[in-house]
């Protein structure tokens, strides 16, 4: 049998083991060219494919930065209106401090008056005709039936509660007075420190 090649190929030659040679023939195997177009559309996809992530992950931060911009304005806005709450509600705390503070006070000389009021209504044959207020004393002058009447006006003073100490300045007879014997009286009270 006669075996006629067409196509111009010499015909591989067989090994020992059997092992075919690679064809050389011009129309066999990957053409380079096309090798080289599929790798560039490859490449290309590939860079599409990363650009185009990079692109949307780019997008994504930018709105997620106005975002927290946006959220640090209106943060620092609310920041600003609970700084203007806070200074108001400080004065107005201030205030009605001072309005406290002005009603003890208010009370203080009220409380005072009525002490010494009843003190001298509790005790017989005394009569008070000034008295003056400093810081932590009060100097009581008066007029008095007997020096027994000024004992006892100190002892109901100090019994209140309102004083330390109850001193009397000055106790003299009344010249003035000829028709009674009376005296006139000098006292010195020092106030009591009151809790705040």
């Amino acid at each position: 049998m006669i075996r006629i090649n067409l196509l111009g190929v010499p015909r591989p030659k067989k090994g020992k083991r059997g092992s075919a040679a690679a064809p050389s023939m011009p129309g066999e195997g990957p053409n380079v060219v096309m090798l080289m177009v599929v790798g560039v559309v490859i490449g290309a996809g590939a860079f599409f494919y990363l650009y185009n992530g990079a692109n949307k992950e780019a997008t994504k931060l930018a709105a997620d930065i106005a975002n927290a911009n946006q959220e640090g304005t209106q943060l620092a806005n609310v920041k600003v209106k609970y700084e203007q709450r806070r200074k108001e509600a400080d004065a107005f705390e201030k205030r009605v401090k001072v309005i406290d503070q002005l009603r003890a006070e208010q009370a203080g000389p009220v409380t005072l008056l009525n002490t010494i009021g009843d003190s001298v209504n509790n005790t017989d044959a005394v009569w008070l005709s000034e008295m003056t207020e400093t810081a932590g004393s009060l100097n009581i002058e008066g007029t008095a039936l007997s020096t027994v009447a000024v004992a006892n006006l100190m002892t109901t003073i100090k019994r209140t509660g309102y004083f330390k100490n109850v001193d009397f300045k000055i106790t003299s007879q009344d010249a003035s007075s000829k028709e009674m014997t009376a005296f006139t009286f000098t006292l010195t009270c020092e106030k009591q420190q009151t809790k705040s």
